[in-house]
């Protein structure tokens, strides 16, 4: 099977780096919101930095709110793109995607683990999925968020900020990591990989 990987452009700052981390592992990315191209593609990567209301603003503008939650191949979304395919937000509390159940809660701030969560932490697996083939448990990832999904029924990896929290989420095709894979070295560049050998 010949992989076509679509990155969803919603505005992110951050698909540079991600297109580069994915063509560390072998894949040819192309950048769109075209929603052709996103049917036509083998893998798609929704991508998220800044804030859920201006994220699901530009999905809506494009159409894009209606076709992710009906795609059938893989789909990832990576930090805010993971929370947008969930029900609601408490980010403004705004209506998101609808792929999965479940609503996204603000990170609670206490003096010794300030909000936003940002650096390396570690990931807590059994690695009962395949995007989690050949990553230890307690291996490190990198993360930049406020807020959070609780822990669920599609809730694969958790980490440990005062309380425990998704990391990795799996239901269906649709996969997400609450951290960067793009920027969390060796971790992150085997979880490309084995998003990309989903089928």
């Amino acid at each position: 099977m010949t992989v076509r990987v679509v990155i969803i452009d919603n505005g992110g700052a951050n698909t540079a780096s991600l297109r580069f981390a994915l063509e560390r592992v072998g894949a040819t990315p192309v950048l769109t919101a075209d929603a052709r191209e996103i049917r036509a593609a083998t893998h798609v990567i929704l991508p998220g930095v800044g804030a859920a209301s201006d994220s699901m603003t530009r999905l809506r503008s494009s159409g894009l709110d209606t076709l992710i939650p009906q795609l059938t191949q893989p789909v990832l979304g990576i930090c805010l793109g993971m929370q947008l395919l969930y029900e609601t937000s408490e980010e403004g509390d705004v209506r998101c995607l609808g792929a999965i159940p479940g609503k996204v809660r603000r990170m609670r701030s206490v003096p010794s683990r300030p909000v936003p969560h940002m650096g390396w932490n570690q990931l807590q697996h059994d690695n009962d999925t395949p995007l989690l083939a050949d990553v230890e448990n307690l291996a490190h990832a990198y993360f930049v968020h406020s807020y959070s999904l609780p822990i669920g029924p599609e809730t694969v990896a958790t980490t440990e900020y005062g309380a425990a929290f998704s990391a990795v989420i799996a239901r269906r095709n649709f996969f997400g990591t609450q951290f960067h894979p793009e920027r969390s070295a060796t971790t992150g560049s085997k979880i490309l990989r084995n998003f990309l050998r989903l089928d």
